[in-house]
């Protein structure tokens, strides 16, 4: 029924929304205003006054005696005092409606269109105009078409749904929000394909369609987007908006396209969400956009209106509002809405004084999420002007939230629970991103003078050792807070840099700490340390692989037969990764070069020194008891000439008494 909203009045006996009633006391065919004040164009005087706020009704009693229950009651109980007068002050519609419905008891034509049937239904309502007294009363009438011409239209249903907004708690009661809600959410979740109503939303640009399409594709309209709904239900008031929502949640939409949807109305509700200097996501110099002077933070809030209006306490009234219905209606799945908007709605609910509980589960869902956020996100100002210039605790609180969350899904890697859309594929990838977000803000907050050594201590200790496999970015961040607090202690630098685990800085990182005056003395040996150790392992494991380079063969070939079935993402990683392990093997064959040259310099050194010291290391002494020695050699030397000859001797003289004999 929904095909044509042009002939959804044609057919029906409502003549086109005009509607009229024969039957009536006084002959009249208009009304006549005169100034605030409305008269019955006819010759008979009239003896009734009807006052609705400083507008003033002259009517006859009998034309509303004889549709209006309510008239009838009044008149009624004052039959002993002559009623020439009364005030409806509290009247639904206010004397717009009444002056329609006054019509109709005068038997005039009444024209119902979608902006004045909800008003027209509620004072007919609250005139009690019903089929007791008379058939096809005011109720009958305006019920019909609100069922059969309103709800059977896209855009009535939106205009009449607006126009209930002052009209609480009648048309609560009479059922008209809920009704139009629900006519309105089962038209958003309707096919796209077979919508044929206007809509405010601009149809999707798309390119020329094939020859193969144009059977099946109509010359005369455009293709409708998914989010075709999403402008027309945000010109609704906040409560109805919600609504809106829930009945299309219970239809059952994706909620992806709920999330838009409520990004698109917070968008164009709250005119502090907004985002400044483009991409960068930071404010330019000299931005008037900032909350104070002092802070250059990226995503930041306008309160409309100037503080010393008095009328800005209502406006901040009405935002708090918006605030607390967007985050109650926010889909539970994660995903369904994107980080940079929960940072940005947290921010305003801090300004904003929204209620704890909703600041507590809104910060539970960044923290579902909290890899996705940027730097420009986080630097959330801190509204106490006694503490720091960044909300650092509310960043403390996000990461523990998110750590809570990882531990979840580490303990139940299985688990799909109705936060999430899909379970994450890998913690640890969620954690380094988390951990390089965590190093550049505090780099970012470093630089505040009044942000306490505990704070940031306690924010850079908070993710597990494994979540940084580099800490260069830990590293800047301490050093920028050296530089910002120069009259930290020594005891209080070695504090702060225990945080930071030498043997996880690169080569640039080692040559700038050994160079930084800032750094305790310990700490500079530790990083230097550090850097010799690790020359001496690749040197070490460089000659273990030129020994034996058969052995690892096979570990190369493994690895190309895992590249080859790897993304091509993950592949051009490893490109990159390889190329650099090129450069580091070529600095450390440099290196080894250099130290063995360096050897063997100094082995040639320590031989000259030793032959140009050597004579030198004669003393007195010592020649003296080189010379007791030779002396000692000497005659050693001739007692062993001296026993030969006797010797001799000996042997001679036996032989000489043989020739003597002979």
């Amino acid at each position: 029924m929904w095909d044509s909203e042009s002939d959804s009045v044609a057919g029906r006996d409502y003549d086109n929304g005009v509607i009229s009633s024969t039957k009536h006391g006084v002959q009249t065919d208009r009304f006549e205003q005169r100034g605030k004040s409305w008269f019955v164009a006819t010759d008979v005087p009239s003896d009734f006054l009807v006052q609705i706020g400083d507008v003033c009704f002259h009517l006859h009693k009998y034309p509303l005696l004889s549709r209006s229950g309510k008239m009838n009651r009044i008149i009624y109980d004052s039959r002993g005092i002559d009623l020439s007068k009364i005030a409806m002050d509290d009247i639904p519609g206010g004397p717009e409606a009444f002056e329609l419905a006054a019509k109709f008891c005068y038997g005039i034509a009444v024209d119902l269109t979608a902006t004045n049937i909800s008003g027209i239904r509620c004072t007919a309502e609250y005139l009690e105009m019903t089929e007791d007294l008379e058939e096809g009363n005011l109720i009958f009438k305006t019920e019909a078409f609100l069922s059969y011409v309103v709800l059977s239209s896209w855009r009535d249903s939106i205009l009449v749904l607006k126009s209930c907004e002052n009209l609480s708690p009648w048309a609560e009661n009479l059922q008209i929000v809920r009704r139009c809600s629900e006519s309105i959410a089962w038209k958003a979740c309707a096919n796209p394909k077979g919508i044929r109503w206007q809509y405010t939303g601009k149809p999707m640009k798309v390119s020329s369609p094939g020859w193969n399409e144009m059977k099946d594709s109509s010359p005369s309209r455009s293709p409708v987007p998914p989010d075709w709904w999403f402008e027309d239900v945000s010109i609704l008031r906040i409560d109805h908006f919600v609504r809106v929502i829930t009945a299309i949640k219970v239809k059952g939409m994706r909620y992806e396209l709920i999330g838009a949807a409520i990004t698109h109305y917070a968008t164009k509700s709250l005119p502090g969400l907004i985002k400044e200097a483009g991409a960068s996501g930071l404010p330019e110099e000299g931005s008037s956009t900032a909350v104070s002077g002092h802070w250059k933070g990226g995503l930041h809030m306008i309160v409309a209106g100037n503080r010393d209006d008095p009328t800005s306490t209502s406006q901040m009234r009405d935002q708090r509002m918006i605030i607390e219905s967007l985050i109650s209606i926010i889909p539970p799945q994660k995903d369904s809405v994107s980080c940079s908007f929960l940072l940005q709605l947290l921010r305003m609910a801090n300004l904003m004084k929204v209620a704890p509980a909703l600041v507590t589960e809104l910060e539970k869902r960044v923290g579902m999420q909290f890899e996705q956020a940027s730097l420009g996100d986080l630097l959330i100002p801190c509204y106490n002007k006694a503490e720091t210039m960044y909300d650092v605790d509310l960043v403390q609180r996000l990461l523990e939230h998110f750590l809570i969350h990882e531990q979840m899904e580490t303990e139940n890697p299985n688990r799909l629970s109705m936060h999430e859309g899909v379970p994450r594929s890998n913690n640890s990838n969620a954690k380094m991103r988390v951990a390089r977000l965590v190093d550049s803000y505090l780099t970012e907050v470093s630089r505040d003078t009044n942000l306490s050594l505990t704070k940031f201590q306690v924010l850079a200790e908070a993710l597990p050792e494994s979540a940084r496999s580099c800490d260069d970015g830990l590293y800047r961040a301490i050093d920028s807070y050296l530089k910002a607090h120069p009259t930290l202690s020594e005891h209080e630098r070695k504090r702060l840099c225990r945080v930071m685990d030498c043997q996880k800085l690169s080569m640039d990182a080692c040559m700038h700490a050994a160079q930084n005056e800032r750094l305790p003395l310990r700490v500079v040996v530790q990083v230097l340390f550090s850097e010799q150790v690790k020359i001496s392992n690749a040197i070490a494991s460089n000659s273990v692989k030129e020994t034996g380079g058969s052995n690892y063969q096979p570990m190369v070939q493994n690895r190309k037969t895992l590249l080859e079935g790897t993304p091509q993402s993950f592949q051009e990683g490893w490109a990159a990764a390889k190329k650099d392990i090129n450069t580091l093997k070529f600095e450390l064959e440099t290196v080894k070069t250099k130290y063995l040259e360096l050897q063997h310099d100094m082995e040639n050194l320590q031989r000259q020194f030793d032959k140009v010291t050597k004579p030198k290391q004669q003393s007195a002494w010592s020649s003296g008891w080189k010379k007791l020695s030779k002396i000692t050699k000497l005659s050693a030397m001739e007692n062993n000439v001296e026993s030969p000859r006797n010797a001799a001797q000996a042997k001679k003289a036996p032989r000489r008494w043989r020739n003597s004999i002979s």
